[in-house]
């Protein structure tokens, strides 16, 4: 099969497309031929070797990253009855990369049986962005009366928040880089929508919202538009932050808190690893039943090296998807 593999790290020219041999199915495990992989952030970081603390340890080289797949099963490893095979599915693989592969083997127990109507790149989507945005979002706990402000709405968990935030009937207010992505964070259902690559752009949002208060902070921009943006909280309102690709996480002191009974949560890490199953389920439900329409970018599994390009420059809108 063909396969993207990085044997030392460093920029994404060192991601490249060769022959490798098929992985086998072990026992409990099941053959997947890829129609989809997802890329994460993190994948970026980890092929320059620079994710060391983080959730998920260096790889050992040489290495097929990727985590995510969705595609159709196409054999299964001893102890899996074989009515699995010829099954739509899609998996998070978890610390164990191999995604960016024409086939990759999972644990039964991990796959989720997607229908027929929900494309490979959508369930890719779901898997991984979506169980982190549910997890989020659960938190959150959005309703009507709240407006919501999502930095990064171009984001793939962004276009998640606005579309679960819209659909709770809230005031939906995002953040996002150029014409494109502030058009595409619009069509969504955003009632305001600002290109925070403008400085003056605490002052649109003011300004839009006019006597309104915002509630709800989803931030995974942190730096100085994090912080910016939990600045414009009225009195009572939450902060949930989720990372900080600004630059760094918002700083924020008991006093800021004290000052107008405001809440800060850290969204993720542990309150969330154990309950990644539920989560699954419940983006993949989001998803097939039409609530969430995961936006993509996406590009042929042989181009993986643009794709991280793409991604690290802000390029790309939604998911970045490979496709075999």
């Amino acid at each position: 099969m063909r396969a993207i593999r990085l044997h030392e790290f460093g920029p994404a020219d060192n991601l490249t497309y060769e022959e490798v041999p098929d992985p086998v199915p072990a026992a409990e495990q099941v053959l997947i031929a890829v129609e989809a992989a997802g890329v994460h952030l993190l994948d970026t970081a980890l092929r320059q070797g620079t994710a060391g603390g983080g959730p998920v340890a260096p790889p050992t080289l040489p290495t097929i990253p990727g985590r995510e797949v969705a595609g159709t099963v196409e054999a299964v490893g001893p102890g899996v009855e074989t009515g699995w095979i010829g099954k739509r599915v899609v998996v998070h693989l978890g610390p164990v990369p191999g995604g960016y592969a024409e086939r990759a083997v999972a644990r039964v127990e991990s796959v989720h049986e997607i229908p027929d109507h929900v494309d490979a790149a959508h369930a890719v989507a779901s898997i991984g962005t979506g169980r982190t945005a549910a997890g989020i979002l659960e938190q959150a706990a959005i309703t009507a009366e709240d407006v919501v402000l999502v930095t990064a709405a171009a984001g793939g968990m962004g276009i998640l928040f606005v579309q679960s935030a819209r659909n709770a009937g809230a005031t939906v207010v995002g953040l996002a880089g150029g014409p494109e992505k502030t058009h595409q964070v619009r069509e969504l259902g955003a009632q305001v929508v600002v290109d925070y690559r403008q400085p003056d752009w605490v002052e649109q949002v003011t300004e839009n919202l006019g006597e309104r208060d915002l509630t709800v902070v989803l931030d995974g921009v942190g730096g100085e538009n994090g912080r910016r943006a939990f600045e414009l909280l009225g009195i009572g309102g939450r902060i949930l932050m989720f990372g900080w690709s600004g630059g760094g996480p918002v700083e924020i002191t008991t006093q800021d808190l004290m000052e107008r009974g405001l809440s800060a949560t850290w969204a993720i890490g542990p309150k969330l690893m154990r309950r990644l199953r539920h989560l699954e389920t419940t983006a993949l439900t989001e998803t097939a039943e039409g609530r969430w329409v995961p936006l993509v970018t996406t590009f042929p599994l042989a181009k993986a090296a643009d794709a991280h390009r793409a991604l690290e420059n802000r390029e790309t809108t939604g998911k970045v998807v490979l496709l075999t």
